[in-house]
């Protein structure tokens, strides 16, 4: 059977499905109109070893706001949708990628909490027409969606791309650690995530 999942979300400003299989071989299938973004996305993909296709429409004429932000939601309630109780997982993940000159750290814990501690300073407004600011509310909306309490730093970065992308694989690295399938029960205390 697998583990995957299909999430569909329709608003008045967005029109996003996201489609995951966590054990997968990294392949992306991205369509948003925003080129930077599905860079990331593709790159998300690709190193955490998840199968992603994400279909995703919105009022980009006013910004890419909502966009960006409803995608990182329907992608942490995909998340959440497939872990499931997440019997059998690692649970936390932890990730340092270089990308050049830029350092990321990522942190997580798929512990059924929602936090998102995020700390980058990018040195350009803009990657292309992709706003910087726009990183930490896709990262907000996926620790939203999937609660999980999500650390993010950037550590050096004189790039914005490289900066980002660092962050995007850093995170990738960091899921695939966290989703991957162990020994035991519920790896909690409590019994329950």
């Amino acid at each position: 059977m697998g583990r995957r999942s299909r999430i569909e979300r329709a608003t008045s400003e967005t029109s996003i499905t996201v489609s995951l299989d966590l054990d997968g071989k990294g392949e992306g299938k991205i369509s948003t109109p925003v080129g930077f973004f599905n860079h990331m996305l593709q790159t998300f993909a690709r190193h955490s070893g998840i199968d992603l296709t994400v279909e995703a429409q919105g009022d980009v004429e006013v910004d890419f706001h909502h966009l960006v932000e409803d995608t990182g939601i329907v992608l942490g309630e995909a998340l959440a949708q497939v872990l499931g109780e997440k019997r059998g997982i690692e649970r936390f993940g932890e990730a340092l990628v270089p990308m050049d000159e830029a350092l990321a750290q990522v942190a997580l814990d798929l512990s059924g909490r929602t936090h998102l501690s995020f700390s980058a300073t990018f040195p350009a407004y803009k990657v292309g027409d992709f706003d910087t600011e726009l990183v930490q509310e896709f990262f907000q909306g996926v620790a939203r969606g999937s609660k999980m309490t999500l650390h993010v730093r950037l550590l050096e970065g004189k790039n914005s791309h490289h900066a980002i992308e660092a962050i995007f694989k850093a995170f990738a690295r960091a899921l695939r650690q966290a989703i991957r399938v162990g020994e035991g029960d519920i790896p909690s205390t409590k019994g329950i995530l």
